[in-house]
């Protein structure tokens, strides 16, 4: 069974909510961000045992809003809209900047970003730009590589260097993630729980 419900989608900071537990407390807040394709949707299903709570879609880019989540009643979610998706209209792209970095600068709650990277994918100048403005808003984050169903662990260890090496950074907090073989949930929320808690 689900341990977590669906609270709101919102736009602008007027309309973020504020989530509290049953305590009445506010909630800290993780934000799960990538590229359009990288399978954010379905990396949030599985984390929440839920097969449809929040809404895959086979069209890339079709989250244009930020929608919000509460996990077992002591973390909430952001699910931001993914980026870099050629078919997504020129205005839309434009708009996905502004809403996106003023989430990350203006949103108190927001404690951790989970940063979904494909294993098979190099990072590319919005990987890099989207990883400036986690780095420059100082939040905590967490790199999970997706998709390692999809490589052998040969190139899954090559490529894991290279994509460590284009993000200039060794030392980054990463975990290896695969919804379709149930691989890196327990790890990747272990993660959460110290990092929310360091």
């Amino acid at each position: 069974m689900s341990k977590a419900r669906f609270i709101k989608t919102a736009i602008l900071p007027k309309d973020y909510p504020t989530i509290r537990n049953v305590s009445g407390n506010i909630v800290k807040e993780v934000a799960v961000a990538g590229r359009s394709n990288v399978g954010k949707s379905s990396l949030l299903n599985h984390l929440f045992y839920s097969k449809h709570l929040v809404k895959t879609s086979s069209t890339p880019g079709k989250t244009q809003s930020l929608n919000f989540f509460l996990f077992e009643d002591r973390v909430s979610f952001a699910d931001l809209p993914g980026y870099g998706y050629a078919k997504v209209s020129q205005s839309v792209r434009k708009e996905w900047g502004p809403m996106v970095h003023t989430y990350l600068e203006k949103r108190d709650t927001l404690d951790l970003v989970l940063f979904l990277i494909d294993i098979r994918r190099i990072p590319n100048e919005d990987d890099l730009q989207f990883f400036d403005w986690i780095i420059h808003s100082q939040k905590g984050m967490i790199l999970v590589l997706t998709k390692i169903d999809k490589v052998n662990l040969r190139e899954r260890k090559k490529n894991t260097e290279k994509i460590l090496e284009a993000f200039g950074a060794s030392n980054l907090h990463f975990v290896y993630y695969s919804t379709t073989k149930n691989q890196g949930r327990r790890e990747l929320l272990a993660m959460i729980e110290d990092a929310l808690n360091g």
